[in-house]
Formats: C-alpha cells, structure tokens, sequence
C-alpha cells in the first residue's frame, strides 16, 4: 500500500466554502435504512481498499478507492455515487471491479456541501445537498481523480472507464461528454433531460451528439422518475444527423419489468436477474472500449 495511504490523518472541517465533511462515513446512508436481506458484501481478499484524500481546488476530497494488490497497468473505473453519497454499496461497487482487475475509486462529491450520509429523509438530502452541487465542480473534481488514480494504477497505459448510478448516472453522461481522457461509460438509470439551471445548465440529452466516448445507458422500464419518453429522446439524440462517433456507438438498454435502483441490492428496489444481466453488460462494454476487465 502507497505511504500515503497507510497515514491518512483527519481533516479539520472548513467552512462552506470549502469542506464540510471530513472522512467518508461506514456503513450505509441514514436515509436508506433498514438494509435488505440481499445485500451483496465483495471481500477485500486480494485487494488493496481503503480511504484517500485527492486534492482537489479548496481542500483535500475523500474517496474510497480498491484495487488488486499485484498487477501493473491496471485499467481504471470511476465510480460515481447515488445521491447518499459514497457509502457501502458504492464501496462495494469499487471493490467488484477491483475484484476484476481494475483500479476502482469513488471521490465524495459532495463533500463542499455536506454529509449525505447523515440525512435520514430523501426530500431534505435533495434540498439541502444535492441541490447545491455545481456540474461545473463535479467535472473538475473528476478530472482530479483521474489525475490522482494515474499515479496509482502502476503504469500509465490502462483504459478508463466511468460508471455512476441515479444521480451518478446523470454525471456519467455529462463527464463522457467533458473528458476526452475516458475510454467509456456505463449510466446507471441517471436522469437525461431537464430544465437548464445555473448549476445544471446542460442535460443529457443535450451533449449527446457531442460524446466523447460511448456510453451504455441502463434503464428501467417502471421507473416513475425517468419516464421513457426521455429516455427514447436521448436514444434518438445519440443518433440524429451530425453526432459524434462516440454517440453512434452508445447504446441502451431498457429492462421493461425494472423499477428505479433495480441494481442497488440494499434497497427494496433490487432486480437480482436484471442487475446481473446489466452488470455483465457493462463489463462487456468496457472490454469491448480496451479496458482489460477480468471475468469475475
């Protein structure tokens, strides 16, 4: 394990305009209690896991990161949180890629705005954090992490991929559209269209002919908060005249009996067929882009 690593110190917490959380909290949000029977735990058996600090403009950024404990030119996936933050399943989500070879790490993306772990209602947890974060923060502090996670995958030359779920999702389509550093993406049910606001001034559907890198988008049939109309205009944007190569190669998938978090197994909503169908797809398609992902 890198020195860094093994001394990590806590933080002192700053004020708003820089960080309000200091450490990634254990276990699982507040506001997704009690947790399901059916919950997946992946052992860190054969791997290196554990928090970081990536620096970032205003402070130093928790993450949770894992990777194999041997390899070289590991390929790297960007894991991006649900609105609860990076709490145990998304921990869980880092160690399932690392368990195939990858360097899998979750930046807290919140943590200028606060601690979603500790917000026990969803409608407070939107207002009062999820509301306030910046697209334009959420881009650079991923390019951050990316910067931070090439120092660490024991060579340059490993693919990257980003996946990322619910409010994740959404930031998946948004960075493939941004970065030109990412092999792929893999959006997890992520909104794809909206009103314009200052801090959201651009939806899905409106950076989908100008992609980047292709991206895989999975979708539920029965999600009341992603109706398919969108989800049909975002296809249809991914083609019209003029997109990108990288739009033309993207796809979606609709799984038509699946509700909203079908692939979050703490929750109520889990779909198991459906989540093990998706996730062996979204290994499929990073492999298919270069990244040098292990059967598991």
């Amino acid at each position: 394990m890198d020195d860094e690593l093994r001394s990590l110190r806590p933080l002192a917490t700053l004020d708003r305009r820089g960080f309000v959380t200091t450490a990634l909290a254990g276990g699982f949000a507040a506001a997704t209690l009690p947790v399901s029977a059916e919950t997946i735990t992946t052992s860190v058996d054969g791997l290196d896991a554990g928090e970081a600090r990536i620096p970032v403009p205003g402070g130093l950024m928790p993450a949770y990161y894992a990777r194999p404990a041997r390899g070289s030119k590991l390929p790297i996936v960007l894991v991006v949180q649900e609105i609860f933050g990076v709490h145990e399943h998304i921990r869980d989500v880092c160690r399932r890629f690392a368990k195939r070879g990858a360097l899998a790490v979750a930046p807290e993306l919140f943590a200028r705005q606060g601690d979603p772990s500790k917000v026990a209602d969803i409608q407070s947890l939107m207002r009062d954090i999820v509301a306030k974060v910046p697209d334009a923060q959420v881009m650079a502090d991923l390019d951050a992490t990316l910067a931070w996670a090439r120092t660490r995958a024991r060579g340059q030359e490993g693919k990257v991929g980003v996946t990322g779920f619910c409010w994740g999702g959404r930031i998946t389509w948004l960075y493939a559209a941004h970065s030109d550093a990412i092999a792929a993406g893999v959006a997890w049910y992520g909104r794809v269209v909206g009103q314009p606001s200052p801090l959201q001034p651009a939806h899905a559907v409106d950076v989908a002919a100008s992609l980047r890198a292709p991206v895989l988008g999975l979708y539920a049939g029965k999600d009341t908060g992603i109706p398919l109309d969108g989800v049909e205009a975002m296809r249809a944007a991914l083609t019209r005249e003029g997109a990108s190569a990288a739009a033309r190669a993207s796809n979606i998938v609709v799984y038509p009996e699946a509700g909203h978090g079908f692939h979050a197994d703490y929750r109520a909503s889990y779909r198991r067929e459906d989540a093990e169908d998706a996730f062996k797809r979204a290994l499929e398609f990073f492999r298919g882009q270069g990244l040098a992902l292990q059967d598991g």
